[in-house]
């Protein structure tokens, strides 16, 4: 068990390493070399020009300025400087909210340390509980509850301090909660026309034998919606094809390496033809490499032939399109038929957000997907009960002795030892985990959702559950278990929980630890870019021969929001269980959320480049989640408390979590539709000022391959879509249907208003 000497090891050593890689960053950036890795984002934006491009060599590639290694902290200041509705028209309202979760979190936690230290500690440390107990402890854990006497009437004032934490959470929530709700009410109405204000995804389209899928949402949405239907985008299924064109691609990034080779040494390269190239026979890379493009070329002229000719490339689902947003919010929020379970609408997702490998997934099997992935997730979370408990056997010495009795001499220096007691477990925790939100990730991908912010959010709510119960209570339990084994076997069964009681608050010290490590040195190492910096010097080296290559080597990146939140909600958790049960805590979580908050704002205005916008649809989660972890704050106090001899205050303590989920359905009732559903007042109010503003936008024009699959856009493929056609005006689509027959009044509307009709039959276009 660590002790305050490791702790000030453990401490200082953290320190020490996130000063280094800050004061790195502060050099490495100055360096014009280095200008594209870390502000790329204003590259992008075409706001910044390279400082390579003029001046003498050396200038190229070292800042010889000194004065501007004076100023070599103007970074924060100037991370800290833009303000918030300047800050959201340069990166949008996703990565503006998403630092709004660290001011939360100082809102919350800052006065709460302020009283837990001014009450709790004084009232925790002025007794000698501890000694009296002999179980395993250290001189940090007298200032945790543990140290309270039993039955002690000190425990009212932890009592009243879980009062006033849950209380003053709640008003910083409801606050929070508030004005989120509004800056996206504004950010909706205020925002720029964009193709997802007007079109619906339409998913579980009945088959029909007489009309093809295209015919057939055309045929219901002029019957249906005759006045706003504008026109549609049948789903294909072309992952295969997408996959033939990213392959390709890499093939000619490999041919662009080889020729810029050949140019500098004179010598033709050669390659492996097997596996990664490095087995196989020796050939001449550059003709292996025009070859295999060759090849699959052919592959994917074959391959997109068959999607646009093949029946079954295309799938019952569509992107419809309306000529306002009043129509498309009626369509996507309402139901179409009688039966709820087809014609299926929502809201489609902003183009860039579309995860379009998903879309070709039924829609019938989304339900044994996510069934089969409920249970992996199951089996992955009891998977990581080994690892998290070889964590804490680094924590526990007595537990390393035994394993390796070869190493107690080292052990015991003291060095080592607060080395070992005081950082490895956080850092070999932290290690174990870099693997999982990517695991998570292939698994919210296998459920089948729709779009990339889905994907996230869903991703992140499996990587919060994993910590809550593997890192949370997966460390506090088998922590406590291998701490006080000797004190388990050694007692009456009657005084275990008692003693469990105790020891569950002492787990605050392996926290503290593992906050440095992850919370500290790793939001240091963020602002770095270890990763970004490497790969942009190896392609700028090897690739790069033009601004334009130099351009796509840049590696923006984006804020992880999959892994990077619930990492966030775990201090959040931490800190509202700690708070009333070891204070001592409190601090470290503090400086986490003011060190990342300055590191993020940075980031964001500086590096990062979101791939879409979701209008901060993940906040009712963040919301949630720190509900979540109040709730399990007040009832870990409330059964801590019933080991403690405290049982009268059971009833006083019980009110905590009612009055908190009641709490939360006020504000998901009060606030959560905003994040749900598009007022239809404020979606006819937008499009009366657009029309006034501009009476002669082509809207259809404007969304006329907005949906179109990505693999489509590169090449001229849209000569296959008769919404390129000029004459498709003219063309009524011929149906079989003898519903179509007794409904003449639709197709003359449509061809009044000129709604698009796409993916005609040959028959009809030869006409």
């Amino acid at each position: 068990m660590a002790t305050v000497h490791d702790i000030y090891v453990a401490a200082g050593f953290n320190v020490v390493t996130a000063v280094a890689f800050l004061l790195a960053f502060a050099f490495l950036r100055l360096q014009p070399v280095n200008d594209r890795v870390y502000f790329p984002k204003w590259y992008l934006k075409g706001m910044r020009d390279s400082p390579s491009s003029a001046g003498a060599a050396v200038t190229k590639y070292v800042n010889i300025n000194l004065r501007s290694y004076l100023k070599f902290l103007s970074w924060i200041p100037a991370a800290l400087k833009m303000p918030e509705e300047e800050l959201i028209e340069h990166a949008g309202l996703d990565s503006v909210i998403y630092l709004r979760i660290y001011r939360t979190g100082l809102k919350i936690f800052v006065p709460i340390t302020i009283l837990a230290f001014a009450i709790l500690v004084p009232v925790n440390w002025t007794n000698d509980t501890l000694e009296s107990l002999k179980v395993v402890h250290s001189d940090i854990d007298k200032f945790s509850i543990s140290n309270v006497p039993y039955g002690s009437k000190r425990f009212v004032a932890h009592v009243v301090m879980a009062y006033a934490f849950t209380f003053w959470t709640c008003y910083v929530l409801l606050k929070e909660y508030e004005i989120v709700a509004t800056m996206r009410l504004y950010f909706l109405a205020s925002e720029k026309r964009r193709p997802d204000q007007f079109t619906v995804l339409v998913r579980n389209i009945p088959p029909d034998p007489d009309e093809s899928v295209s015919e057939l949402v055309e045929h219901f949405f002029l019957v249906n919606h005759p006045d706003h239907y504008l026109r549609h985008q049948v789903v294909y299924n072309a992952n295969k094809l997408a996959d033939l064109v990213e392959k390709k691609k890499k093939m000619r990034n490999w041919l662009d390496y080889y020729l810029l080779k050949f140019e500098r040494k004179s010598k033709r390269p050669t390659t492996k033809t097997g596996w990664l190239g490095c087995f196989g026979s020796d050939v001449d890379a550059i003709d292996y490499c025009k070859s295999e493009i060759e090849k699959i070329g052919k592959e994917e002229a074959e391959e997109r032939k068959k999607v646009m000719k093949d029946p079954k490339s295309i799938m019952p689902a569509a992107f419809v399109s309306f000529r306002s947003r009043w129509g498309a919010a009626v369509c996507a929020q309402t139901q179409q038929t009688s039966n709820p379970t087809t014609w299926l609408t929502e809201w489609a997702p902003e183009p860039r957000d579309v995860y379009w490998n998903n879309l070709s997934i039924p829609f019938v099997s989304l339900t044994v997907r996510r069934l089969i992935i409920a249970v992996a997730f199951f089996f992955l979370n009891f998977f990581y009960v080994g690892p998290i408990a070889f964590v804490q056997a680094l924590a526990n010495l007595e537990g390393i002795e035994k394993a390796l009795p070869f190493l107690k001499p080292l052990i015991e220096t003291p060095s080592i030892k607060s080395f070992i007691q005081g950082f490895l477990p956080g850092i070999a925790l932290k290690i174990f985990l870099i693997v999982l939100p990517t695991i998570l990730m292939y698994m919210s991908q296998f459920e089948g959702l729709i779009s990339q912010s889905s994907l996230e959010r869903r991703t992140a709510s499996k990587y919060f559950i994993f910590l809550f119960f593997n890192v949370f209570l997966g460390s506090i339990i088998t922590g406590s278990a291998l701490e006080q084994l000797k004190t388990y076997l050694h007692q009456s069964a009657n005084e275990i929980p008692r003693t469990f009681g105790v020891a569950v608050p002492m787990k605050a010290t392996f926290f503290i630890t593992y906050v440095m490590v992850d919370g500290w040195s790793g939001v240091a190492l963020e602002i770095m870019r270890i990763r970004a910096f490497v790969i942009f010097h190896l392609k700028n080296w090897f690739l790069v021969k033009t601004e334009k290559d130099r351009e796509e080597a840049m590696d923006p990146g984006s804020i992880c929001f999959y892994w990077s939140e619930p990492r966030i909600q775990l201090y959040f958790l931490l800190g509202l269980v700690y708070a009333p049960v070891t204070p001592l805590l409190l601090p470290f979580i503090l400086v986490f959320f003011a060190l990342a908050y300055v590191v993020y704002r940075h980031q964001i205005i500086n590096v990062y480049n979101q791939r879409y916008e979701s209008g901060a649809q993940f906040w009712p989660q963040v919301h949630l989640r720190i509900i979540v972890a109040m709730i399990v704050s007040q009832l870990l106090l409330l059964g801590l408390l019933s080991t403690k001899g405290l049982e009268e205050a059971t009833p006083a303590l019980l009110v905590l979590p009612v009055l908190t989920i009641w709490f939360h359905k006020y504000c998901k009732n009060r606030f959560e539709p905003a994040f749900v559903r598009n007022p239809i007042q404020e979606a006819m109010k937008k499009d009366i000022l657009e029309r006034a503003r501009e009476p002669n936008f082509d809207l259809k024009s404007y969304l006329a391959d907005a949906y179109l699959h990505p693999v489509f856009k590169s090449d001229d493929v849209d000569k296959f879509y008769v919404a390129d056609d000029p004459g498709a005006e003219e063309v009524i689509v011929a149906t079989k249907r003898h519903s179509r027959r007794t409904t003449p009044a639709p197709s003359v509307q449509s061809k009044q208003d000129g709604s698009d009709r796409l993916l005609l039959p040959e028959s009809v276009l030869e006409r």
